[in-house]
């Protein structure tokens, strides 16, 4: 067999690998959408691992499906081999912080939330939650400046408005305050909370 020939059987081989291979993993893909969608997560785990790989992909589902389990460490694990394997990853960090948060491992929390905003400082999802953190540790002047930034994008944001007027509230200025439970109410009428903030100013 000719050195050329030689070459183009190992590619071959190597190829049809390769995709035995990638079969193998989106089968065990297939079968965990199929247990997660029935809430079976600890099935959706086990089918998962079929895939025998080690790919950014893989622990990140991972670490979805064992959030989900209740397995909240063994998820933060494959959240971070996620991060290690994809460090400007936003959508691993965001994930680490939802088993890091059940855990009330807030330092860690507030260390990817930094980290995401870093990447992306107008991350609105990343920025109410840090708004979040700080309304309940009581810091409303730290807390007011997340919720603003998100305002600044998305000016009908319902959540952003309605914690925005409980900061201000919270902060004694009552006029502004009400205008932003008005604005709540305008996205939605039926909401309590905005409701009961604009009693409270009465």
């Amino acid at each position: 067999m000719k050195f050329t020939q030689q070459i183009a059987f190992i590619l071959i081989i190597g190829f049809v690998s390769l995709s035995q291979t990638y079969a193998q993993t989106l089968n065990a893909f297939k079968e965990s959408y199929s247990y997660e969608s029935k809430k079976e997560y600890k099935k959706a785990i086990a089918a998962l691992s079929k895939a025998n790989d080690d790919s950014y992909e893989v622990n990140l589902r991972q670490g979805w499906l064992h959030y989900l389990a209740g397995l909240l460490t063994e998820s933060v694990n494959y959240y971070q081999k996620a991060i290690t394997q994809r460090p400007t990853s936003i959508e691993a960090r965001l994930g680490y912080a939802l088993p890091a948060s059940a855990l009330n491992n807030w330092d860690n929390v507030t260390e990817q939330y930094q980290a995401v905003l870093r990447l992306d400082p107008n991350n609105t999802v990343t920025n109410y939650r840090v708004g979040l953190m700080y309304y309940y540790r009581k810091e409303y002047k730290t807390a007011e400046s997340y919720f603003q930034k998100v305002l600044k994008l998305y000016p009908f944001d319902h959540d952003s408005l309605l914690m925005l007027g409980w900061t201000k509230y919270m902060l004694g200025q009552g006029n502004e305050a009400r205008v932003l439970f008005n604005r709540a109410l305008l996205n939605t009428p039926t909401d309590s909370s905005a409701t009961q903030g604009l009693a409270a100013l009465k």
